[in-house]
């Protein structure tokens, strides 16, 4: 089948290093990108996807940042979808109860109160600086500003995430998607939004998502992966992930996009 998009999640999809795309990718996304439309599909943040759009090659195509939160190409906003501050001030004051810190993201700013190794983290894997302030002082300056938050972060250990999470599934399951992206974090969006919504929001005339061919690894992949013409899964996916994809891939640190791509598509 000709497809005429791929759509590929970053962290543990096509990122062979937890921070960049290898040479290879590279070089096969080159190959392809006069043929498909090459979107980028990520919970990231735009300047931590900016820079590996530039290494691809691809700075003409649009980007889905947060999960489907903001869509942007180039300069232009396409999409943006917040979680309001009502929410954001009532998670704040869950959070802080079992002494969870929160990370706030709204389109290029992002806010933590304090360092930690988390926070390092994802310093060096998105190559993006934190502002380090008072999380109520953000919140201030959101509300005046008429703002809200793309993505909330919330960072803790295993045992105050065990607490919080269904605290939260309760009283904010119907709103927005959380997401325990693993023993310490918690992801939140808007749950109008997701990397489907924004893909569907990015096709032309004359193509459906039947034309989309995608790669992810994880929960927030899911839907993507079994909506569009093929779905792959990377074999170091959540066993859930490689149950609903139409085919696998070899792992991210193996180049499985890549080599799917030289193998699949315009032999």
């Amino acid at each position: 089948m000709d497809f005429k998009i791929l759509c590929s999640d970053l962290d543990g999809t096509l990122l062979t290093f937890k921070d960049n795309v290898s040479d290879f990718t590279i070089a096969e996304i080159k190959r392809i990108k006069e043929h498909l439309r090459i979107i980028l599909v990520s919970a990231r943040m735009p300047q931590s996807m900016t820079y590996i759009q530039k290494n691809l090659g691809i700075e003409n195509e649009p980007i889905i940042c947060y999960n489907g939160a903001l869509v942007l190409h180039g300069s232009k906003e396409l999409l943006s979808t917040y979680i309001d501050m009502g929410q954001i001030v009532s998670i704040y004051d869950m959070a802080e109860e079992v002494g969870i810190q929160l990370g706030l993201y709204s389109k290029s700013e992002w806010y933590v109160e304090m360092d930690s190794e988390r926070v390092q983290k994802e310093i060096k894997y998105t190559k993006t600086l934190p502002t380090y302030r008072d999380t109520k002082e953000t919140i201030k300056d959101w509300t005046a500003r008429k703002m809200g938050a793309h993505k909330i972060m919330l960072m803790g250990n295993k045992e105050n995430t065990d607490i919080l999470f269904p605290v939260l599934q309760k009283n904010f399951a119907k709103t927005l998607n959380l997401y325990r992206s693993n023993d310490t974090l918690i992801e939140i969006a808007p749950k109008s939004v997701s990397k489907l919504t924004a893909i569907k929001l990015l096709l032309q005339e004359h193509e459906s998502l039947n034309d989309v061919i995608a790669f992810g690894d994880n929960y927030n992949d899911m839907e993507m992966l079994q909506n569009v013409g093929r779905g792959i899964a990377v074999a170091n996916a959540r066993e859930e992930v490689k149950h609903i994809a139409s085919d696998l891939a070899l792992k991210n640190s193996e180049d499985g996009v890549a080599h799917y791509i030289k193998q699949h598509i315009l032999i």
